[in-house]
């Protein structure tokens, strides 16, 4: 049974029944098309905590998808989660190729700059401070370029980054 015919609550049934409206109205080839309805199966599967097959999804919708923005985004999700699952080098691998064919993703800056900053974490915990703080900088390094593309979000990084003399200026333009 595909995973469209399986979602049982409101919310998930409007949102496949809009997806697929959308879907046939919009001037996208097949192949675009069927891209989409793994793409969206992917996220059913994923919001579910059916991670294994998410990813079969995603996986399949990249093998399809050929427009770099929406590749990005399928990589973005797989990056989640393999992070949700304690994966962080492979997150890492999936959020900096989602950057690679979409640089305006600062949600995965964000999430790539979170990951360094927890092993920067790791490191000092384990009495490693140089490596502590090489982390910490790279941090700070991918959530300056999270800021800057979405000002108002990620405070509390901007908070992290002021306490820790990492952010040279107050505002982001």
């Amino acid at each position: 049974m595909p995973r469209t015919q399986k979602n049982d609550n409101f919310v998930d049934k409007s949102f496949t029944v809009m997806a697929d409206l959308i879907l046939k109205i919009l001037p996208a080839n097949r192949k675009a098309k069927e891209a989409f309805v793994y793409y969206r199966d992917g996220m059913s599967a994923q919001a579910e905590g059916e991670y294994a097959e998410a990813l079969e999804y995603y996986e399949e919708a990249l093998t399809l998808e050929e427009d770099p923005n929406d590749r990005g985004y399928i990589l973005y999700n797989m990056g989640l989660i393999y992070a949700s699952n304690g994966d962080h080098e492979k997150a890492l691998e999936f959020y900096h190729q989602a950057i690679e064919l979409n640089p305006r993703l600062p949600q995965a800056l964000n999430n790539i700059a979170v990951i360094y900053h927890y092993q920067g974490e790791k490191a000092k915990e384990a009495g490693d401070n140089d490596a502590g703080e090489a982390l910490f900088d790279k941090a700070a390094d991918y959530w300056i370029r999270a800021i800057r593309m979405a000002p108002n979000n990620y405070i509390e990084a901007q908070n992290w980054l002021k306490t820790t003399g990492r952010m040279q200026i107050d505002v982001f333009f």
